[in-house]
């Protein structure tokens, strides 16, 4: 995910930047033994969006993008999110990851965790140089990084709504790197303390879009998914339906004649039951492509896009306070990709549903 750039300078820069991140991506992951030279450096060529790294670099606008920090945070930021991009591989057990091979698809699951180890030390090798504060505050981002895991693998608690849980899951797992990433690159930089929150704010809301965004246009998998959840709240499985699920059995009662409601509501509910049944079963199963592009344009789909939204809105709203620079409109126009991603409407076929990774 590229952002709008409109400067010339700012361009250039982000070009250059960019480059020295991959470059230096390439020195950290070398090794004398060969088969780590390999498995690592297969994660780094195949890597997707390099969404926290741009943010390391846009951050570092709002200060001295040229400082000596800046090219090794974002060096830092990439190898942790390749490392949890090899362990959530092995937790998700899948064997396709938003279109793209998983990460350890050649190597057994112990291994994949290993080669995540390494560029875990990796990463902590080039943060020692960056100063105490930035050791803390990446330790800090990995341990809610982790919180988010386990409270993922835990669900939620009796009586707390999951989709409420699922977004406060996704503001850990994937919110805490973004957020650290945007802070990161404005602290190493020099930026004002005013700056480094405001774009460590605006980084947290920005993850937790993207990864909805991936969730609207993969919106099945292993794990949960907004979608998925919502489709379970509007049939009941597990917790009340919502205020939507009333708003949709009041427009069927307005088509409907008095006599027809109830049976009009009962074929609704059967017919969301068994897209929900189909969708959290086995992907073998007969129906499951069939029931995954009925869910492509079920309503559940709007309300996930409103959230996306909802979530990118916030993201610009923490801009609101910085200087108005060509970064800022470059961060800006990453909160209007992240909602244009999730109003875009896949095709759908075997093999299509996947998790999407926690990171984005």
């Amino acid at each position: 995910m590229q952002p709008i750039v409109r400067d010339r300078a700012l361009a250039d820069g982000l070009r250059v930047g960019q480059a020295a991140v991959d470059e230096g991506l390439l020195k950290a992951t070398k090794s004398d033994v060969p088969f780590i030279n390999e498995a690592a450096r297969e994660l780094t060529r195949t890597a997707g969006r390099r969404l926290r790294p741009l943010l390391v670099l846009l951050a570092a606008r709002f200060g001295d993008p040229g400082a000596p920090g800046v090219v090794p945070t974002a060096v830092v930021v990439e190898l942790t999110h390749l490392a949890t991009h090899y362990h959530d591989g092995v937790r998700d057990q899948a064997a396709v990851r938003r279109g793209a091979p998983r990460p350890d698809t050649n190597w057994d699951d112990t291994v994949a965790v290993l080669i995540g180890d390494f560029l875990f030390a990796r990463a902590s090798h080039i943060l020692a140089d960056l100063g105490t504060q930035a050791v803390r505050l990446q330790a800090e981002a990995f341990r809610r990084q982790v919180t988010g895991q386990i409270l993922e693998t835990a669900g939620p608690r009796d009586g707390r709504d999951p989709v409420e849980h699922h977004l406060e899951v996704l503001v850990s797992r994937t919110g805490s790197l973004t957020a650290v990433s945007g802070r990161l690159g404005a602290l190493v930089s020099g930026a004002d303390p005013s700056a480094v929150d405001a774009l460590a704010r605006y980084g947290e809301r920005l993850g937790v879009a993207s990864h909805l965004a991936d969730e609207v246009a993969t919106p099945t998998g292993r794990r949960p998914t907004l979608p998925v959840l919502l489709l379970a709240e509007r049939v009941g499985a597990g917790e009340p339906a919502g205020p939507a699920n009333r708003t949709d059995r009041a427009d069927l009662a307005e088509r409907a004649d008095l006599a027809d409601r109830a049976d009009l509501a009962d074929r609704a509910d059967l017919a969301d039951r068994e897209l929900y049944e189909l969708l959290t079963g086995p992907a073998d199963r007969p129906g499951y492509a069939e029931a995954v592009a009925r869910l492509h344009t079920h309503p559940v789909l709007d309300r996930a896009r409103e959230e996306t939204a909802r979530q990118a809105d916030a993201a610009r709203a923490a801009l609101s306070t910085l200087p108005d620079r060509p970064a800022r409109a470059a961060l800006e126009s990453l909160c209007e990709a992240v909602v244009r991603r999730a109003g875009a409407v896949p095709p759908a076929g075997p093999g299509a549903p996947t998790a999407p990774s926690s990171s984005g």
